[in-house]
């Protein structure tokens, strides 16, 4: 009998190339790549319309999504970390002095209030530096995935024919999360931001998980042996991308790759896979969902994960 085929989105990196090129094979399917570029689009496309059999998938866009009743379930496959302390931008002239001088202020956000990076960010700014997000005004420069999310009194849209970079540079807006800014009056909120990440790591686990992998519940419930296939695909294809990054065989590391290898140095595995080795980050996570207004109530971390992958751990 021949294998189904299923539409697979994710964008090529290191601990998924394998995956991708071919020398990794899932058992049960034949993988169908097809590429979406930005890869946001992926997500929303996702979200709308159920577009593709497996996904790629912002963590908080997945959450808030599957509260709102959305058809598909994750397998803990954290595709993509990063630190976000330095994801944190200000304008110079604007007096920030501490993160503490944000409140009271307008500050803005890139795209949606439920984007990763942006709750991982407003989670550093609370927990680690005691900036009370109510009092902050955040003003978003585009709309959220999932199009019946409401968010917070204290969220609104950008003013109609403005560009968050500009208002950024002119002081209109004390700070913003999320932008690629080069200009001599604005510059990062927190200094030698991964440093204080990879800190905050060794002191307290924080590795914050940007994206996961989420199938189709229609195929869950047809293939229940499909969430363990994919998770041990992306798994045996991570293994191999780790043990060539530690054994030096890539011939020119990314900044991404570079930041793996640092990590590697504090925890051993820069990308562990499956529930038990995240469960402290995804707890953090759903915990700052939950207070920021991203989900209305908190579930178990297995809630949100299919059942065959419970146990797994790559």
């Amino acid at each position: 009998m021949s294998q189904p085929t299923f539409t697979l989105v994710t964008r090529t990196q290191g601990n998924n190339k394998a995956l991708k090129d071919g020398l990794v094979k899932p058992k049960t399917f034949t993988p169908e790549f097809v590429e979406v570029d930005p890869l946001i689009a992926a997500f929303r496309r996702m979200v709308r319309g159920n577009e593709f059999d497996i996904c790629e998938m912002a963590i908080t866009t997945y959450i808030c999504a599957r509260e709102h009743g959305k058809p598909m379930t994750a397998i803990p496959v954290p595709l993509v970390r990063q630190f976000h302390h330095g994801a944190i931008l200000v304008n110079k002239k604007a007096g920030i002095k501490s993160p503490k001088d944000l409140e009271g202020k307008r500050v803005g956000v890139s795209r949606g209030y439920t984007v990763t990076t942006g709750v991982w960010a407003r989670a550093i700014l609370n927990v680690y530096y005691g900036v009370d997000l109510q009092k902050v005004t955040w003003v978003l420069s585009g709309d959220e995935h999932v199009a019946e999310y409401k968010a917070p009194s204290n969220v609104v849209p950008i003013e109609s024919g403005k560009k968050m970079e500009e208002m950024l540079i002119s002081g209109e807006l004390v700070a913003a999360i999320g932008l690629e800014v080069e200009h001599e009056d604005v510059g990062p909120l927190i200094p030698n931001a991964q440093d204080v990440g990879l800190e905050a790591l060794k002191a307290s686990g924080h590795y914050p998980i940007n994206h996961l992998v989420v199938i189709k519940n229609e195929l869950i419930e047809k293939y229940p042996d499909l969430p363990a296939d994919v998770f041990n695909a992306f798994a045996e294809s991570k293994r191999r991308y780790v043990l060539d990054l530690k054994t030096g065989k890539i011939e020119k590391p990314t900044a991404v790759d570079k930041m793996h290898l640092r990590v590697a140095d504090i925890i051993g595995d820069p990308l562990p896979y499956g529930i038990e080795p995240n469960r402290k980050v995804i707890e953090e996570l759903m915990g700052n969902a939950f207070a920021q207004g991203i989900i209305t109530k908190k579930t178990a971390v297995e809630d949100i994960f299919a059942k065959g992958t419970y146990g797994l751990v790559g």
